[in-house]
């Protein structure tokens, strides 16, 4: 870099520019292009890199690069780049090459910018103390665990206040940014895309050339996380929050104290203190997630849940595990726990506990009564159409995967809890052996939808001894006694988590980097780990299982046909209802 000689300077008040002070102004000192620099006014220290090229201002337009029409306050600016027509100024950042900067209102970095990070967010517990630390390395997997273990949330703040605090906004390289109104302290990341954004403020978006971030018309995000290859567009509106890799939020969708993790796509509703985990989707209007906790979810359109149970405010939450679905108009009122697979439809008041009953139809038929099909869910064409989507629809770039997300279905953790509500139906048909109606959680199960649950469920383990057996690993039976974690998205053993979480009480695990890491590790393990608990779960069924073992192969086998013939039956009816309902009307 060097200082512009009077000559230059000379020119450059000639084409309309000007300076507080000329010799604050640096330029390269090998391509700097004096003509392509009109009308603009030079504050503070301001040094501008080569101008001799081009740059792409849309895909397969290029333009030749320089500044016009602009006000720079304390800004550097990197080689090729083409700023023109800030209609405010451009104050505080550090911008990178290749970048396109056209029709603004303002940029600017004051006070003492946070970017958005080291917030703590309270979710799930509306207005209660903060228990999520928003900030770039945030995990699905950090944010569960957070939730329960405070050492957790103090790794990620002291590790946030040891970094060097950065006094300027930067702007990456290939960046393009468009109409956007207003900016404050902000980071943007490489080839992320900004087009008529409204406001951001103290936010931090993070983005690739492989995982580009884009964010649209009238967005406005205040206190937020953006990852990368996410798209923000389309009226929605974000406050202190998280928007994790390849999310997708629109069309006036709104965010309060809510984190959102990979893949997830968000429209039209509004989410408030939730914990939204990989793949959680939401499209329709008046559809509201609040105090509840996530994952592999597809709302209802009319969704919503109520965490003000006796009046006693906004202190309770709610949980409904992986795969579950709520039908349009469907309302819960928290506290309550929804298992795994299960469909919820009507206004849900007796606060069930139903996680031992995973693929379940909970009804409320509006009468007060509250009806529970349990493993219902396991034959419909849509739980075999879910668990086969996923995977295909994971959006992220194959590097830089933050969020670690097992899709393996059956799993340890879904059939524990096949195996606690197949023995809790047993228990209730032996109990009430002269009803037909059986009672729990305060809702009300048939005896023989209880009969089908148990056989449903039979299957259900059988369909994970299919999914196990062409694993071949060596297994320690011995060691699979404990109790299986979704860690929203990560199947582990809870011993193995919980001895990640005592190695960060101790101090054992000092970063966390470290914490991504073994948890890693222990993702990596999983087929291992699940080989270990299927043959513990078959000696505790009265056999062994081998390589050779034909009994339990012959009977994983046919249970997958029986799964497929079973989807297919229901799919089948389901059409021919629907042409029967059509050639009625």
């Amino acid at each position: 870099m060097r200082k512009l000689t009077e000559k230059e300077i000379a020119l450059l008040e000639e084409q309309g520019c000007k300076a507080e002070n000329w010799m604050d102004v640096e330029v390269d000192d090998d391509d700097f292009r004096l003509e392509v620099v009109n009308h603009v006014s030079f504050y503070g220290t301001v040094s501008i890199g080569a101008m001799s090229g081009t740059v792409e201002v849309e895909e397969g337009f290029q333009r030749r690069c320089g500044l016009q029409n602009a006000t720079l306050r304390n800004v550097s600016i990197g080689d090729d780049c083409l700023i023109e027509n800030v209609h405010g100024y451009i104050s505080g950042y550090d911008i990178g090459n290749h970048v396109y900067i056209s029709n603004i209102g303002v940029m600017t970095t004051q006070g003492e910018p946070t970017f958005g990070q080291g917030q703590e967010v309270s979710v799930l517990n509306e207005g209660g103390d903060g228990n999520v630390v928003i900030y770039d390395k945030l995990t699905a997997q950090t944010a569960s665990l957070m939730l329960e273990h405070k050492c957790v949330r103090d790794l990620a703040l002291h590790e946030l206040a040891a970094r060097r605090r950065l006094e300027r906004g930067t702007v990456g390289n290939n960046v393009r940014i468009v109409g956007l109104r207003e900016m404050q302290n902000t980071l943007i990341g490489d080839a992320c895309e900004i087009q008529g954004a409204s406001r951001l403020a103290e936010v931090t978006i993070l983005s690739r050339d492989d995982a580009s971030t884009f964010i649209g018309p009238d967005v406005i995000l205040d206190q937020c996380v953006v990852a990368e290859g996410s798209t923000v567009t389309d009226g929605a509106k974000a406050y202190h929050s998280y928007i994790g890799q390849s999310v997708h939020m629109g069309r006036g969708y709104s965010s309060e104290s809510s984190v959102f993790f990979a893949n997830s796509h968000l429209e039209n509703g509004e989410a408030c203190a939730a914990f939204c985990g990989p793949f959680t989707c939401t499209h329709h209007k008046s559809t509201l997630l609040i105090g509840g906790q996530f994952s592999f979810y597809n709302a209802g359109s009319g969704t919503n849940q109520s965490n003000h149970a006796y009046k006693m405010g906004p202190i309770h939450y709610g949980t409904l595990r992986r795969g579950s679905k709520t039908a349009s108009g469907s309302h819960i009122l928290w506290p309550a726990e929804i298992g795994s697979f299960t469909m919820v439809m009507g206004k849900l008041t007796c606060h069930p506990r139903l996680q031992k009953l995973p693929f379940s139809y909970v009804i409320a038929d509006g009468a007060g009564k509250t009806h529970l099909v349990p493993g219902i869910n396991l034959r419909t064409v849509g739980t075999w159409r879910d668990v086969g989507k996923w995977p295909k629809r994971d959006g992220r770039s194959r590097s830089g995967r933050r969020d670690i997300i097992n899709f393996a279905f059956p799993n340890p953790y879904l059939i524990q809890d096949v195996i606690e509500g197949r023995r809790l139906l047993q228990t209730l048909l032996r109990v009430h052996t002269n009803e037909d109606e059986l009672n729990y959680e305060g809702c009300t199960i048939r005896r023989s939808a209880a009969v089908n649950g148990i056989r449903y469920y039979d299957l259900a383990i059988r369909l994970f001894v299919y999914e196990m057996m062409n694993t071949n690993t060596d297994s320690d039976a011995a060691a699979a006694t404990d109790r299986w974690l979704d860690l929203s998205g990560m199947l582990a053993p809870e011993k193995d988590i919980q001895r990640i979480v005592d190695d960060v009480e101790t101090g054992e695990i000092a970063s966390t980097d470290e914490l991504l890491m073994v948890l890693r590790q222990v993702d990596a393990n999983y087929k291992a780990n699940a080989a270990d608990y299927l043959q513990s779960l078959l000696q505790q069924q009265g056999d062994n299982m081998f390589v050779d073992n034909d009994h339990w192969l012959a009977e994983a086998e046919q249970a997958h046909q029986e799964w497929l013939d079973m989807v297919r039956s229901v799919s089948s009816n389901s059409a021919t209802s629907m042409k029967t309902s059509s050639a009625n009307s």
